[in-house]
């Protein structure tokens, strides 16, 4: 396992996407980004994805410093349109327009359709969560085929991230984000290059047997060589049974085919779409109950009485800060294989040994 600490982190990626053709801004944006969903032990979204990104940008699935489009504007409605540049770059431009629309309206609805990987969900929710607004979100990703439906054993479905927000005065927010499926693909990649485990049964192979092998899901691969998951032949599960797969189903028909995007398919380009509502609570109760009440219920979950020799009950969100606090402080730490994956993908986009140096002092 190597620590890095997360300034020399987001210099180190920083550098990796500027020597792949992002503008200064665009490689710094990425890079906090990333170094972000790891800070909130979010590994799956984290710098892992560095090799993703750098190889996605090879192929011509993301191209770097492209300006969203503004293709549909109501004043409470937008389609926004990524071209495919990087989540991290045209994902911030949505949101923005729907703060900005909802603040106007009291509600607004934002459809992004072609942007690359968008990262951690939560980090859109806490954008609106921080302008005071409540904020919901289905997001899909054509493309990318990983999760059989409840009942087979066929990709037919991405992981279909869903994601709440709920803003609280003088508090951390509530923020609830996670995918459909038992494990995003990201947490796949984590255990294939050494990181945590997947649980038991997170995937299942093609004659319907359970699985926590990522090899079932990629097929072959080498310690520090490419993840593919159109290699394998099995796939991840969706998580709650035909209730999870009914709401990735749900996230498909808004995130994907309703936003333009397109539902995930076969050979389809990746790209992430995303439909977000953005709710005012100040317009919608003007007596002020509703910030009482979430502080209220929020102290009757938690003093629920737990499980003989379990953890305090928690609420969404909990253990995200207690990790961003702990990984300031000490850093974040990587398995080895994913740190050699990294460092490969830096020296393949000419980035110095002495900047790989620098990363780990």
């Amino acid at each position: 396992m190597v620590t890095i600490k997360v300034p020399h982190l987001i210099d180190f990626v920083s550098d990796i996407f500027g020597h792949a053709e992002s503008s200064t801004e665009e490689a710094r944006r990425v890079a906090t980004y990333l170094t972000t969903a790891n800070l909130t032990g979010h590994d799956s979204h984290g710098v892992i994805r560095v090799p993703v990104y750098i190889r996605w940008k090879k192929m011509g699935s993301i191209i770097p410093n492209q300006t969203a489009e503004v293709v549909v504007d109501t004043p409470s409605l937008a389609v926004v349109d990524g071209k495919f540049g990087y989540g991290q770059t045209v994902a911030p431009v949505a949101v923005k327009i729907g703060i900005e629309k909802c603040k106007k309206a009291g509600l607004a609805a934002v459809a992004l359709r072609n942007a690359g990987h968008i990262g951690r969900v939560g980090d859109w929710a806490e954008a609106a969560a921080a302008e005071g607004l409540i904020s919901v979100h289905f997001v899909n990703a054509a493309g990318s085929l990983l999760v059989a439906p409840f009942g087979g054993v066929e990709k037919r479905l991405s992981t279909a991230p869903y994601c709440v927000g709920v803003p609280r005065e003088g508090q951390p927010p509530i923020v609830l984000d996670f995918a459909t499926s038992i494990v995003a693909e990201g947490k796949c990649l984590v255990a294939s290059r050494g990181g945590k485990k997947l649980p038991k049964g997170a995937l299942i192979d093609a004659d319907g047997a359970l699985s926590e092998d990522p090899h079932v899901l990629y097929g072959p691969y080498t310690p520090d060589g490419p993840r593919d998951h159109t290699k394998g032949t099995g796939a991840i599960r969706a998580f709650g049974e035909h209730k999870g797969s009914g709401l990735a189903f749900m996230c498909e028909l808004l995130g994907g085919a309703l936003t333009g995007t397109g539902a995930t398919a076969p050979n389809r380009r990746f790209a992430n779409g995303m439909l977000a509502f953005y709710i005012d609570p100040k317009v919608v109760d003007p007596a002020h109950f509703f910030d009482g009440e979430v502080s209220r219920y929020v102290d009757f979950i938690r003093g629920t009485k737990p499980i003989a020799g379990g953890e305090p009950v928690l609420i969404p969100g909990d253990v995200e800060r207690k990790t961003r606090a702990e990984r300031t402080e000490n850093g974040i730490p990587l398995p080895d294989d994913t740190w050699a994956a990294i460092v490969n993908t830096a020296r393949e986009v000419g980035v110095g040994e002495a900047s790989i140096q620098r990363a780990t002092q």
